[in-house]
């Protein structure tokens, strides 16, 4: 049976109207403005009432971590991908640094595979570098595979690639779009030997953002961009932190552009001020920094300096977070909460529900040149998402379906909710439950 959505709100390409859409398979067949014709024929159609619903395209997060294989205990493709449902993103785009490393071709093939089997979302794998695998990057085919990712600061898993001239050859050759997670190992390093003669062993949550510094941020995101300017490099710096690394983007429509940025949700919430509630919670690299800091990024959000709004998900047990500076490992689960989350700062006023749509579903499908997903277009993919924007919730731990079982959002209430997912025209997510737990396909991309 074909599906038909009635009576939406759709919310796509900058424009909010009352509309229908026709599912005919894995794609959309028909987008009916205003009202759906009188004759139309519903026989063999299931009709979904969604008046007073919003209707949107599917979210596409490029930056998460589903720690499969080797530390699944956080999280796994399976669990974390139904979150992702839950949230109403429709696919993903996840990073190397598991265990083993996909910094091979055959350990890269393993992810899709096992996504192939357990996944309930869309999805993609970044190859990573190192210092000494070149020649299997090189190898990365880009029509199947999202992006090269360099750890230009260590951050976790020990994949940091500080050799200049192996960033030069990875710059210069990159088959793919290059991601990079940019922080100056010397400038943390220094910083946090002055916390230590400080602090000892216990060092304060909140001198993580002065450990992990702006300075640090602007120091290896500059080097980035000058790389990618000399050899005309596709190049997305991802969650940018700071107010001095806004200095380093143009704005402008993200298909012009060369050299990309991301924010992540937690930046956009979070500020210094939250470590005092939160503690080591809201501890990610790059770290939650000051206020102005997250008030710059909103202002190159809006001014389209920065491009698409992920979250860089990255779950860890509570037993593991609960721990001194040193010992709590950086990141938290976001996946699930990242759409809802920005539809509510929305509603305070501080964006448009049409820019979050762009920021999260358009933009990144252009960005990383997406087949045929992101918008809602006839003949595009109907990964679709229906939206209560009248829902009050509670974050709490019988809805939150992370494996990890927590969320920075705990105890948070929104006032919207996601209601149904729809993934390749499938509905896998509705009204709190998932229908098809492994429906995702790998997204292809146009080289």
């Amino acid at each position: 049976m074909k599906t038909l959505i009635k009576d939406a709100t759709i919310v796509n390409e900058g424009l909010k109207f009352k509309g229908s859409v026709l599912i005919d398979g894995e794609k959309i067949e028909k987008v009916f403005p205003h009202t759906v014709p009188a004759d139309f024929d519903t026989s063999h159609t299931e009709v979904i009432d969604a008046t007073g619903l919003l209707l949107i395209p599917g979210a596409i997060d490029d930056q998460v971590h589903f720690r499969e294989p080797g530390l699944t205990h956080k999280g796994e493709i399976a669990t974390e991908s139904k979150a992702a449902a839950a949230g109403g993103v429709t696919t993903y785009m996840e990073m190397p640094n598991t265990n083993p490393q996909a910094v091979t071709q055959e350990e890269l093939q393993k992810k899709f595979d096992r996504a192939a089997e357990v996944s309930a979302v869309n999805y993609s794998f970044y190859m990573g570098a190192t210092n000494d695998n070149l020649d299997e990057v090189l190898k990365t085919d880009p029509t199947k595979v999202c992006g090269i990712k360099v750890f230009m600061g260590s951050s976790t898993g020990n994949m940091l690639v500080d050799d200049d001239a192996t960033l030069s050859e990875i710059f210069k050759n990159a088959p793919t779009l290059v991601a990079t997670h940019c922080e100056d190992e010397a400038t943390i390093k220094a910083n946090t030997e002055i916390a230590r003669q400080r602090y000892g062993e216990n060092v304060p949550i909140s001198r993580h953002c002065h450990i992990r510094s702006d300075e640090a941020c602007y120091k290896s995101s500059s080097k980035a961009v000058e790389l990618a300017s000399k050899f005309d490099t596709r190049l997305h710096i991802l969650h940018l932190s700071s107010a001095k690394e806004m200095s380093l983007f143009s704005p402008g429509r993200v298909s012009d552009k060369k050299i990309t940025a991301e924010v992540c949700v937690h930046h956009l919430w979070f500020d210094e001020r939250d470590y005092i509630d939160y503690g080591t919670r809201i501890k990610w690299n790059p770290s939650v920094k000051c206020e102005k800091d997250k008030v710059a990024l909103w202002e190159a959000l809006l001014a389209d300096k920065i491009d698409v709004i992920a979250t860089d998900h990255a779950p860890h047990t509570l037993e593991e977070k609960n721990n001194s500076y040193f010992k709590a490992p950086s990141g938290g689960p976001l996946v699930q909460h990242s759409l809802v989350a920005m539809l509510e700062l929305s509603k305070k006023g501080f964006i448009s529900v049409e820019k979050v749509i762009e920021k999260m579903c358009h933009a990144p499908a252009d960005l990383f040149r997406v087949n045929k997903r992101g918008y809602i277009r006839e003949g595009y993919f109907a990964d679709l998402v229906l939206v209560d924007p009248n829902k009050s919730w509670i974050v709490a731990p019988e809805n939150i379906l992370y494996k990890c079982g927590w969320a920075p959002f705990e105890r948070t209430e929104f006032s919207n909710q996601v209601v149904s997912t729809f993934v390749n025209g499938l509905k896998v997510y509705d009204n709190n439950r998932i229908i098809h737990p492994n429906y995702g396909q790998a997204v292809t991309f146009n080289y």
